[in-house]
């Protein structure tokens, strides 16, 4: 159906509202009273509403107005309309004003969405009380246009042309493993020597089962990873890493605890793998951008500088 189809014309909302100030005084002269017009109209306009219905809203009687059955429930139905429009006008108002308001729908990367921005997120509403956050935690890239989302914040190399992407802050890639590892298998000095070691590998990796490494004099190699454990929970490959089952490929927001702790250590420090991402928000469009959607990103741009909290004990290689 054409959308144009699916809104009530002037003379039916003016039915709808006579309907409803009926309903909430229990009479038409209280009713009239509160909308400033004649009881007569508003009984006209209830009159034509029942008529489109096909259902009669009120029995009436000379001294009492009351809801029918299918009265009752259109008024919660109308209700609903009118509050959602409520929050529309003052969602849109919210433009001229600049207030940050209303309900903020996030897709967020699952784990690290839970590791690095659930526990700020009161932080972040605190500062901006009359804002709602509706957040989704996935690993899973969600079409922010056709789901409705308002924000997203993404670990990756970037393809939708729809989107405005803002960088926050670089994501870097790293090998690492647990002391007690590399003291009983010894440290590997070239990446040549990961596929005699075991590893630990991430199926998620669009390059799987292959790791890509690049040197300071851009010398580039690239090994297969094999080893006792592949997993599309990175989670779990870092409890098996710290328990020393085999060598990481991970990155640093993940591990830095770790690292800063102690019970996994960098692994061949000089090699970088290969990594053209980095962490975004993205948002559909920058165009009449809702206060609520631009208060989230400046603040999380603010929160991951001038350095992001996982390097705050640790600093891996940069990125070159």
């Amino acid at each position: 159906m054409h959308l144009m189809h699916q809104w009530p014309d002037g003379n039916e909302i003016a039915e709808i509202a006579a309907f409803a100030a009926v309903a909430q005084q229990g009479s038409f002269t209280k009713a009239a009273a509160v909308l400033g017009r004649d009881a007569t109209v508003l009984s006209r306009r209830v009159q034509s509403l029942e008529q489109r219905l096909g259902v009669r809203l009120f029995t009436r009687t000379t001294r009492h107005v009351a809801l029918t059955e299918a009265g009752a429930g259109f008024l919660v139905r109308a209700q609903a309309i009118a509050g959602a429009l409520a929050d529309a006008r003052e969602e849109a108002s919210t433009y001229g004003r600049g207030e940050a308001r209303g309900t903020l729908r996030l897709a967020l990367p699952g784990t690290f969405g839970r590791m690095w921005i659930a526990p700020y997120l009161p932080e972040f509403m605190a500062a901006h009380p009359q804002v709602r956050i509706d957040a989704s935690y996935s690993n899973q890239f969600v079409d922010l246009v056709a789901e409705g989302f308002d924000a997203a914040v993404r670990l990756a190399e970037l393809a939708d042309s729809r989107l405005v992407a803002r960088r926050i802050t670089p994501r870097r890639r790293l090998l690492c493993a647990a002391p007690a590892f590399l003291a009983r298998h010894g440290a590997p000095s070239r990446p040549e020597d990961l596929e005699r070691l075991p590893c630990l590998a991430f199926s998620g990796l669009a390059s799987h089962p292959n790791w890509t490494f690049v040197n300071a004099q851009d010398e580039r190699v690239t090994v297969r990873a094999d080893g006792p454990l592949v997993s599309d929970d990175a989670q779990a490959l870092v409890h098996a890493a710290e328990q020393g089952l085999g060598i990481m490929l991970s990155t640093d927001w993940l591990v830095g605890r770790e690292l800063a702790t102690g019970t996994l250590v960098p692994v061949l420090g000089e090699w970088l793998p290969h990594d053209d991402g980095a962490i975004y928000t993205v948002v559909p469009s920058n165009r009449l951008l809702p206060a609520k959607t631009r208060a989230f990103i400046d603040w999380i741009a603010a929160r991951f500088a001038p350095i992001a909290p996982w390097r705050s004990a640790f600093t891996p290689p940069m990125d070159r």
